[in-house]
């Protein structure tokens, strides 16, 4: 059964029984993502529609290892080689609490997915024009490495084109396999967001990073703004034909391997046992007139 929340003329659905994930977000009288009815088959469909959290970690997994504190533990590597996106975006969440405009949900995390165990929680709480998505992540009886972020996918408009607006000097290389090696790259013709281009044909699956300033998604007809969960953040950009993914994350993809490796600057978090990592995304919109 979904959920779904309304304030003024904007709503949002949430589906506890696949990722607690919103379905649908209707902003300024339009929906603004791939949902329901925009379901992939394969490979992708658990990851190509909507917009769920990433945790305990985000982005991709070099083959499904996570090194930490010595040992490499490994989780299922499922997507061409590699783990993805975490395990809470099939899971089923239990709802704790809902009302009007606010639903909260929790889960643990499967020890047999996540050797690690523990829990994550969500908070999603919609007013007129803004739309506040919280998140936790604790670590149970054992420490872990952690990370969190959100995964939309933006409906592109009917008519016009979208712009993207990320200010990041730097994206990350990657590997033909789009698993990040650590080596930063200043930012050129076609990755350059900082003045929030008009998309078009621009093709780009990168990881921006660095970034300390809200990020904004713009229709012919909306401006939608995108706070940070992290100071600086990791911004993941995916502009395929069906659809855009900007993602806001507190580390970097392939984090616990890199941070293995001595890579500075991560983002990634060593939890204590019974330690939470708390991330938080703040959503406003305005239309635009004209």
């Amino acid at each position: 059964m979904t959920i779904t929340l309304e304030a003024g003329a904007d709503s949002v659905v949430v589906d506890p029984a696949v990722g607690g994930r919103l379905g649908s977000l209707v902003a300024g009288g339009v929906e603004r993502l791939l949902g329901f009815a925009s379901r992939p088959e394969g490979k992708e469909a658990n990851i190509g529609w909507g917009c769920f959290l990433m945790a305990p970690w985000v982005g991709r997994l070099d083959e499904g290892r996570v090194p930490f504190h010595g040992y490499t533990r490994e989780v299922a590597a499922e997507h061409y080689g590699h783990a993805i996106h975490g395990i809470l975006r099939d899971t089923a969440w239990r709802v704790d609490h809902t009302e009007a405009t606010e639903v909260t949900l929790t889960c643990g995390l499967d020890v047999g997915r996540w050797p690690f165990g523990g829990w994550a929680a969500q908070r999603i709480t919609l007013e007129p024009g803004r739309l506040t998505l919280e998140a936790q992540v604790a670590a149970g009886d054992s420490a872990m490495p952690a990370s969190a972020g959100w995964h939309p996918w933006f409906r592109r408009p009917d008519s016009g084109d979208l712009r993207v607006g990320v200010v990041a000097d730097e994206v990350l290389e990657t590997r033909n396999d789009l698993i990040p090696t650590g080596v930063r790259l200043p930012v050129d013709d076609n990755t350059d967001l900082r003045n929030a281009p008009l998309l078009a044909e621009r093709r780009l699956d990168h990881v921006y990073i660095g970034v300390t300033r809200p990020v904004t998604v713009r229709w012919p007809d909306l401006l939608l703004t995108m706070d940070l969960p992290a100071d600086p953040a990791t911004v993941v950009v995916h502009t395929p034909p069906r659809g855009v993914c900007v993602e806001p994350q507190t580390a970097w993809p392939n984090a616990p391997v890199l941070h293995a490796e001595g890579e500075a600057g991560t983002g990634l978090v060593e939890l204590a046992p019974g330690e939470r990592l708390r991330a938080r995304t703040v959503w406003h919109w305005d239309a635009i007139h004209g």
